[in-house]
């Protein structure tokens, strides 16, 4: 599916891949060497836990990131889009309930996210020479100044 979008879009897709702070450094030269226009950091705990590193590198090579944590964002990553944890927070909050009611496990539906949130950070935009489109600035549910 992404493959697909990005060349609707007259762009290439490549892959990748990191498991620990030495690998990030590396993928990040890898990129850089292959003169990536930007990147979609995939969902990861160790990503996450990161953000830092990544949001570093990414100002140091000059490479727009986006990642899956509105924390990055809140970081000086360029953004975020992802489940709103708020309303996450709030459908646990409602299966513990019908649990407590004496619903079966088993009979609950699996529930996907349903609010997700862009967060978008202008300062880094700024800082990087990314444009960001006022579209997308007035669709974000929030811009960091």
């Amino acid at each position: 599916m992404a493959r697909a979008a990005t060349k609707t879009l007259g762009r290439s897709l490549g892959v990748l891949t990191a498991s620990t702070n030495r690998e990030i450094d590396a993928a990040f030269a890898r990129a850089v060497e292959q003169r990536v226009d930007a990147l979609v950091i995939a969902r990861s705990k160790l990503f996450i836990e990161r953000r830092l590193q990544l949001t570093m590198l990414s100002m140091r090579h000059v490479l727009p990131a986006m990642l899956y944590n509105r924390k990055f964002a809140e970081v000086g990553g360029l953004m975020s889009y992802s489940p709103n944890t708020t309303d996450q927070f709030r459908q646990a909050g409602i299966y513990v309930g019908r649990l407590l009611k004496g619903e079966k496990v088993a009979d609950l539906p699996v529930m996907q996210p349903t609010k997700f949130e862009l967060v978008i950070n202008a300062q880094t935009a700024q800082l990087l020479g990314v444009e960001v489109p006022t579209t997308l600035l007035a669709l974000a549910d929030e811009v960091i100044e």
